[in-house]
C-alpha cells in the first residue's frame, strides 16, 4: 500500500526519521526509558514520554531528573526547547510515529514471568496504533513475547505487520552509574517481526546511537538479553559456591581469584558477594528457565545458580554471627549497621538489593538494624521508613558490628576499620588489611 507521493509506509517512516520530523514516544520513564528519551531528543526529535507516576511527570516537566545517568541540566534544556514532554495521558501516542515500551517485567511470587506491565502498555498502544507506526519492546522478557503476545494484539483485518505497521524487540542494556558505557555507546541489538520491521527499528536507533546490531528475529533479540544476564548469574553462582567452599577450607577466595586472573587467556574473573541485585541479573535467568520448562526442557544449570546466589544473604548472617561471637556477643540484641543498601556501588538503586534481604534476616533473628548509604537517604523497611545514619566516628562506634554490603567509593574504609568494633566484609573492600575485627566473605 502506497502513502505520500507513492511511498510505502516503511519508506515514509524512514524518511521522517532521517529528516528528524518523526515524533517519538517512550512508555516508562525509569532507568531505561528516560535515558533513551533524552538521547533521542538530543538527536533533534520531539519526544513524548509517558509514565503513570504523576510525581515523576511533574518533576520531568519542571526539568528535574531523578535518574543518576540523566543530568538535570540536559533535561531542562530539552524541556525548554520543546524537545521533551512528559505526560500521564497515553493519548499523546496518537501523535507519535514510533513508540518504545520500557516498562518493568518482574517475577511473580511463583517466579514466573509477570508481563502485566507489558500488556497494559500494549493495550494503550493498540488504542492509538496507526498506519506507519513503529513499536519497539525493550522490556526484558522471555523469547516469543513480541510475536506471541504483542503481534496478535496489534494485528487486525487489512492492517498487517511489516506493511502497515512495524514491530520489533530491542533489549535494554543499561548499566546504571557506569561512567564508560551509557545508552548512546552501548551497541543496540534489534530484531523485527519482518525484515522491514528490523530496517525501520535500526533506522530509528541509528539517528543517535553509536552502533546498532540487527539480528534475524525478535526471538533472537529476546534471547540475547537473557543469555547476557544468565551468563553473569551462572558465573557469579559458581564463584559464590567457590567462596563457600573456600570458607570451609580456610582459604582466601579473593586471593585465589586475583591469582587466577593473571592468566592471560581462558579465564574471566567474577567475584563473590552477598547476593544478586538490580532488576536484571536476579530475574532474567528465571524468564529463560520458565520458557525452557514450558518447552519441556529443564534448565538445571540456571536453577542451581539461582539457588546458590539466593542463599548468599544467609551465609552473610552466619558471618555476622561469627564476628559477634569473637567479641562474646550474641546476634539477638546486638546493634548491626549495614554499610550500603544500593544493589551495587556508587548508585542509588535498591531494586532487588541483597542488603535488604540481609537486613530483614538480621531483624528476624533479633538484631537491631540500621544502615548508612550516601546515595539512599531513606528506605521502606519493616513496615515503616528508615533513614540513613551519618558516616561519622560517633555513629559507627555505636554498633556491635558493621556489614560492608555495598562497596561505595564514598566510604572511607580506613575509618570503617578504625571506628568499627567488628566488620563483615562481603565485597573485599578491606583488601590487604589485617585485623581480628574483620570477617571476610
Amino acid at each position: 500500500m502506497r502513502g505520500t507521493r507513492g511511498r510505502t509506509p516503511a519508506q515514509n517512516l524512514i524518511r521522517r526519521l532521517e529528516k528528524r520530523t518523526a515524533r517519538l514516544g517512550v512508555i516508562g520513564l525509569g532507568y531505561v526509558g528516560l535515558p533513551l528519551a533524552v538521547e533521542l531528543a538530543q538527536a533533534g526529535f520531539e519526544v513524548f514520554g509517558v509514565d503513570i507516576d504523576e510525581g515523576r511527570v511533574r518533576q520531568l516537566n519542571r526539568g528535574r531528573s531523578y535518574i543518576q545517568d540523566v543530568a538535570t541540566a540536559d533535561l531542562r534544556a530539552l524541556v525548554r526547547q520543546g524537545r521533551f514532554h512528559a505526560s500521564t495521558d497515553f493519548s499523546v501516542l496518537r501523535r507519535c510515529d514510533t513508540v518504545n515500551i520500557c516498562v518493568p517485567t518482574p517475577l511473580s511470587k511463583q517466579r514466573d514471568p509477570d508481563v502485566s506491565y507489558i500488556v497494559a502498555a500494549a493495550e494503550q498502544v493498540k488504542k492509538y496504533l496507526h498506519r506507519g507506526m513503529l513499536v519497539i519492546l525493550e522490556s526484558t522478557t522471555y523469547p516469543g513475547t513480541t510475536d506471541e503476545l504483542l503481534l496478535p494484539m496489534f494485528t487486525r483485518p487489512g492492517f498487517r505487520v511489516g506493511r502497515d505497521f512495524f514491530l520489533a524487540f530491542s533489549p535494554e542494556r543499561v548499566d546504571p552509574g557506569n561512567p564508560d558505557f551509557q545508552t548512546r555507546n552501548i551497541p543496540k541489538v534489534v530484531g523485527g517481526v519482518t525484515p522491514d520491521c528490523t530496517t525501520a527499528a535500526v533506522k530509528l536507533y541509528q539517528q543517535r546511537l553509536d552502533k546498532v546490531v540487527p539480528v534475524s528475529s525478535t526471538q533472537v533479540a529476546e534471547m540475547v538479553k537473557l543469555l547476557e544476564n544468565t551468563f553473569r548469574s551462572v558465573n557469579i553462582g559458581l564463584v559464590n559456591e567457590l567462596a563457600l567452599m573456600c570458607s570451609r577450607l580456610k582459604i582466601d577466595v579473593w586471593e585465589v581469584i586475583s591469582a587466577a586472573a593473571t592468566k592471560p587467556f581462558g579465564f574471566m574473573p567474577f567475584y563473590p558477594g552477598p547476593g544478586l541485585g538490580g532488576h536484571c541479573i536476579p530475574i532474567d535467568p528465571f524468564y529463560l528457565s520458565w520458557k525452557a520448562r514450558a518447552s519441556g526442557f529443564e534448565a538445571r544449570f540456571i536453577e542451581l545458580a539461582g539457588h546458590v546466589n539466593g542463599h548468599m544473604p544467609d551465609h552473610v548472617i552466619e558471618l555476622v554471627v561469627e564476628a559477634l561471637n569473637r567479641r562474646g556477643h550474641a546476634l539477638r540484641g546486638s546493634k548491626v549497621l549495614v554499610l550500603g543498601v544500593a544493589y551495587k556501588a556508587d548508585i542509588d538503586d535498591v531494586r532487588e538489593s541483597p542488603s535488604l534481604d540481609i537486613m530483614e534476616k538480621l531483624r528476624e533473628r533479633g538484631a537491631k538494624i540500621e544502615y548508612c548509604d550516601p546515595y539512599v537517604s531513606s528506605i521502606r523497611f519493616a513496615g515503616g521508613v528508615m533513614k540513613s545514619v551519618p558516616f561519622t566516628a560517633s555513629s559507627l562506634r555505636r554498633y556491635d558490628c558493621a556489614v560492608i554490603a555495598t562497596a561505595h567509593r564514598a566510604f572511607n574504609y580506613t575509618k570503617v576499620l578504625a571506628w568499627s568494633k567488628a566488620i563483615v566484609d562481603t565485597r573485599n573492600a578491606l583488601k590487604g588489611r589485617r585485623s581480628p575485627k574483620i570477617v571476610r566473605l
